[in-house]
């Protein structure tokens, strides 16, 4: 797999910084993701949370549809990652 230019992915999260609304986090993702990649990013977050509530890899696999793969690669970045998703769902979890 390549490398993937590290402008580019400054230009990609500065445009993601720059939304404010859900429209505009609606419309802009709409326009640059396929509906599968669009299905594939919040199935993993919903994994995510899932595994964050503290939920086993059997419940997530019948609620979300997702196989072990993503399951496990969703919980090893939980357990070893940047912390990425454990900061949005905290996030989220204080907006409720």
């Amino acid at each position: 797999m390549p490398k993937i230019d590290k402008h580019y992915l400054d230009n990609l999260y500065q445009a993601v910084l720059s939304l404010r609304t859900k429209q505009e986090c609606a419309a802009f993702f709409d326009d640059i993701c396929t509906v599968q990649e669009l299905e594939a990013l919040s199935q993993r977050l919903e994994v995510a949370r899932l595994l964050y509530e503290g939920n086993n890899y059997v419940d997530i696999n019948k609620l979300t549809g997702a196989s072990t793969a993503t399951i496990c690669r969703v919980s090893k970045c939980l357990s070893y990652g940047d912390g990425g998703y454990k900061g949005v769902l905290e996030k989220m979890k204080e907006e409720k």
